[in-house]
């Protein structure tokens, strides 16, 4: 086997083992068929999809010649770390951490310190233009969420609320 582009034939494995994982987490809930589709139906064709996807560009780097291979660079550690950081951080404040006794901080304090901590991971950083999209992700998630899908979860800290 002569893989003629690394960076496509990884991806695409990766693609695959993420669309296979995703589709197997799915069957953990009722499926149904198309015509009475359950929880789990929408979640095992969106893997099936990217599994699907993941063959297509597995075989596409296997198949088509590249110029120098595209190697695997190295990994960018600074974008990785900050951005799983955020989610991290985002699901901490939104939730709070009653054994270290931080309260719920809400949506809205955890779509900014996402939006702030995620923008470390760029080479540049510009606090206005970020201040700027953590308003507008944090106005639009509390329409699409609270008002319209009327979900409940805290908004602002429990201490203000």
């Amino acid at each position: 086997m002569n893989i003629k582009s690394q960076r496509d034939f990884f991806a695409g494995v990766l693609f695959c083992a993420f669309g296979v994982a995703f589709a197997w987490g799915a069957t953990t809930y009722t499926v149904g068929t198309g015509a009475r589709m359950g929880p789990g139906y929408f979640p095992m064709i969106v893997g099936v999809l990217i599994a699907i996807m993941g063959v297509a560009i597995t075989l596409k780097a296997l198949v088509v010649e590249t110029e120098d291979g595209e190697p695997v660079g190295k990994i960018a550690w600074r974008p990785l770390v900050f951005i799983i950081g955020a989610n991290l951080l985002f699901g901490l404040l939104l939730g709070g951490l009653p054994s270290i006794g931080l309260p719920p901080m809400g949506l809205i304090v955890a779509i900014y310190a996402l939006t702030f901590v995620a923008s470390l991971a760029g080479e540049r950083f510009n606090a206005k233009a970020t201040a700027i999209l953590a308003t507008i992700l944090a106005v639009g998630s509390y329409l699409a969420f609270v008002v319209a899908l009327k979900l409940q979860f805290p908004v602002w800290p429990t201490f203000i609320a």
